[in-house]
């Protein structure tokens, strides 16, 4: 059985889908705000995300950065927002399709069925948590633990962490960090790498100049060992 997220804050919308998805087969998981779907989406493991943009709490291409930290689930945005400009944010966060409310349940339908289709794998795939030796990286909640205190990262510090950290064990070149977190501009500063690898590792290795988990391939890039 398929199982679908439904991350809207409007009632009427919610019960709308949940008896038609239900009516056809499908599993269905709600939130009403971005911090409950990124709970739900950890918990519940769904094949695939009904989102809208307009939550009470955050935007929903935060709720769609937070999901794309640790899992490749498709992700259908619903919003009232027909401005290209919301449409172009939402699919570079990394959304799958984009719907215009009010839209046509049978269009809905078919596109959720595409997505499905064209996940070429079950949507777990992923780790919402990640342990080493050292420390806990939760991809959830943006946070890092450290002898069960967390440690404070700058955003530059967590956007390079969580690059590697969705990378484990597989070499990440320098250039790929570089436009990850810093954008296509930067893609030749690599002195930027070294100042804030050394940072991390000050904050999160027990021996910072012998790091066991984030580790440099010399002239090539980083990578990360559990």
């Amino acid at each position: 059985m398929t199982k679908v997220l439904v991350v809207d804050d409007e009632p009427q919308i919610v019960r709308a889908l949940r008896i038609n998805l239900s009516a056809r087969g499908y599993q269905v998981l709600t939130a009403h705000d971005g911090a409950a779907a990124l709970r739900a989406a950890a918990e519940g493991k769904p094949d695939v995300v009904v989102l809208d943009l307009g939550l009470p709490d955050v935007d929903g291409t935060e709720v769609i950065a937070g999901l794309r930290g640790w899992t490749t689930v498709p992700i259908i945005v619903l919003s009232a927002r027909a401005d290209s400009t919301d449409k172009v944010e939402a699919l570079d966060a990394g959304a799958d399709d984009y719907v215009t409310k009010p839209f046509g349940m049978d269009e809905l339908l078919a596109r959720l069925r595409a997505a499905v289709r064209r996940s070429a794998a079950p949507a777990d795939a992923g780790e919402a948590v990640v342990r080493t030796g050292a420390f806990t990286v939760d991809l959830v909640a943006k946070k890092v633990h450290r002898e069960d205190a967390e440690v404070h990262l700058t955003p530059t510090e967590w956007g390079l962490l969580e690059v590697l950290v969705r990378n484990p064990g597989k070499l990440v070149a320098q250039r790929q960090l570089l436009q990850e977190v810093w954008g296509p501009a930067y893609a030749k500063e690599t002195h930027y790498l070294r100042v804030y690898l050394a940072q991390l590792r000050r904050k999160l290795e027990p021996e910072p100049s012998r790091p066991r988990h984030l580790v440099t391939e010399p002239g090539m890039g980083y990578r990360f060992e559990p």
